[in-house]
């Protein structure tokens, strides 16, 4: 198959990932990246993710 999988480009229709085609030399080259506003909602999730852990880690554990 050429191209990009077909996941790639729903990704890119909802604005999850930006696709970058080009060329080097004479070889196609496709980079995928994170869009500016889903890599910021990343970083937010895994901020509440560290918060989640950071609780759990004081009231689950035992106290010795």
């Amino acid at each position: 198959m050429r191209g990009h999988r077909p996941g790639l480009t729903t990704l890119d229709e909802a604005g999850y990932v930006d696709i970058r085609k080009g060329f080097v030399g004479k070889r196609p080259r496709t980079t995928v990246r994170l869009s500016r506003a889903r890599y910021e909602a990343f970083h937010r999730h895994v901020a509440a993710l560290q918060q989640i852990v950071a609780q759990a880690a004081t009231t689950v554990l035992p106290t010795a």
